[in-house]
């Protein structure tokens, strides 16, 4: 035999066995499947994707810490913070309130957000007397558990940064309802000069 005709049966037998790879890994990749979010008539409730099981915690998530998790001190809604509220905690937290809340809340917490321009309803105002007088541990729960027609956040954002949206939430609060006489003086200072 000559080597051109070795060379020639070598290549076709590489070739059926790549073509033979190639339309199992087809058959593999467009296999019957559901994408995400996709809707699906198997489930009652209309979705292909399923909720955790209740209680689910991911791996390395658990913690001792119903403070830190749960938003709860000795069983009851937390009234201070899990940890320090310094200007990086509020930084992280105005890019997380930016990213999940402002759809629905808007920049300034009015709830005034696009999704609502666009017909889904209203929340309240984080401004309102109600929710300026509740325990940040309020804000806590209802970012981790949802309430209305809020979902719940617990699974796209770990307890540190539901507690920093809360700090935000609250120094917004504070802006919006600020006093003169809260601005400490050197500001004040600097304040009054910018004004002239």
């Amino acid at each position: 035999m000559k080597s051109s005709h070795k060379f020639s049966l070598v290549a076709l037998v590489v070739t059926l066995a790549v073509s033979a790879g190639c339309s199992r890994r087809q058959a593999m990749y467009d296999q019957p499947k559901y994408e995400p979010f996709e809707k699906s008539d198997f489930f009652g409730d209309g979705r292909a994707n399923r909720l955790p099981v209740p209680g689910t915690v991911a791996q390395g998530d658990v913690s001792s810490n119903p403070h830190l998790t749960e938003g709860r001190v000795n069983g009851g809604i937390a009234t201070t913070y899990p940890f320090e509220v310094t200007r990086d905690v509020l930084n992280r937290g105005q890019a997380r309130f930016q990213i999940y809340c402002t759809p629905c809340h808007n920049q300034s917490g009015d709830g005034l957000g696009m999704v609502v321009k666009r017909g889904f309803m209203q929340p309240p105002s984080l401004h309102i007397e109600r929710l300026r007088k509740a325990p940040v541990g309020h804000f806590f729960n209802v970012i981790t558990n949802g309430i209305g027609n809020m979902s719940a956040y617990n699974v796209q954002i770990p307890p540190e940064d539901r507690w920093a949206i809360t700090a935000y939430v609250r120094a917004l609060q504070f802006s919006q309802n600020a006093r003169e006489s809260d601005v400490p003086a050197p500001m004040r200072a600097k304040l009054e000069e910018t004004a002239k």
